[in-house]
């Protein structure tokens, strides 16, 4: 039976930050437009992107992942917060609390919101809610269309593909968060395996020229009043976002049959983490782009490095 989440009420409530890509607070979803929309097309009036089966989507992303499938049975795609999890940790529960919602909204593809986490003293409990949006905007992209001639399949398979993507960042988030060995699905696990190979020290030359090109963007973006243990923390969070997504893109790739070349991958996330190391506040724009390109090329070395590696090449 599926249980939407009311939220934790009480003078013992208190919202803490909790650092995630998309960091953002969400009350109320419902004070978005509608979870679906309407698209103009060629010799289309109206797409409504609502003709999708929640039920086809989720059987897709169940031949493929068992903990997946588990983690979106309950949860529906209307925008509204839906408990998936909740473990116990001494005095205290944890939960997780997610919403799904499909909608036109530009040309991101997918992303999750990371909003603070809410904590009630009185109840001794912590709830975690995420937010994934999912835009199923490539429609018309030749290859699938020609791969799908019936819009309802094609919808479903591009929502399916974007929402397996999103997910692999939640299950991620669950296992770094949720007490020891609740949280360790194979999709947390596999990504874990492959942090350690970008972290071991046969990879260390590559490793080391990875964090340089970030520590270079990390104090270009500096504000002027953070000392250096804090830039290095931040540097570490970036390199481990972009081991991410270079699992996260690997993954889906490989379930969804359209595989990705680590440079195409490399040359995206560089410039999203020179972006999250704080831009060119420092120096010219000119500069930050050539410490940008010199990122990408690093870290298309590394992610080659780890193939090899986890491939026993």
């Amino acid at each position: 039976m599926k249980r939407k989440v009311q939220p934790v009420e009480g003078q013992g409530c208190s919202w803490q930050d909790y650092s995630g890509s998309w960091s953002q607070e969400f009350h109320d979803l419902n004070s978005f437009a509608p979870y679906f929309s309407y698209v103009s097309v060629p010799n289309v009036p109206y797409l409504d992107v609502g003709i999708y089966r929640e039920s086809r989507v989720k059987s897709l992303i169940k031949a493929h992942s068992k903990d997946m499938y588990r983690l979106l049975e309950q949860v529906h795609f209307d925008g509204n917060y839906y408990r998936i999890k909740c473990v116990n940790s001494g005095e205290w529960e944890c939960c997780w609390d997610l919403a799904i919602r499909v909608q036109f909204f530009g040309k991101i593809q997918g992303m999750v919101l990371y909003p603070k986490r809410l904590v009630s003293q009185k109840e001794k409990k912590i709830v975690y809610r995420s937010v994934i949006l999912v835009n199923p905007y490539q429609l018309w992209d030749e290859a699938l269309v020609n791969r799908f001639w019936n819009l309802q399949e094609r919808v479903e398979f591009l929502i399916a593909g974007i929402l397996f993507h999103e997910c692999i960042h939640v299950m991620i988030s669950l296992g770094n968060i949720l007490p020891s060995g609740f949280g360790n699905t194979d999709i947390f696990l596999e990504f874990r395996k492959m942090l350690e190979v970008s972290n071991a020290k046969i990879l260390s030359s590559e490793l080391h020229d990875v964090q340089f090109r970030l520590w270079n963007l990390v104090l270009f973006g500096a504000s002027g009043s953070e000392n250096e243990p804090k830039l290095l923390e931040r540097v570490q969070e970036i390199y481990e976002f972009l081991i991410n997504e270079k699992y996260s893109n690997q993954k889906t790739g490989k379930v969804f049959h359209s595989p990705f070349k680590n440079e195409k991958i490399a040359r995206k996330y560089a410039w999203i983490a020179a972006v999250k190391a704080g831009g060119n506040i420092q120096v010219s724009k000119r500069v930050w782009q050539v410490e940008v390109r010199r990122l990408s090329i690093a870290l298309r070395e590394l992610y080659n490095g780890i193939d090899m590696q986890l491939n026993g090449n």
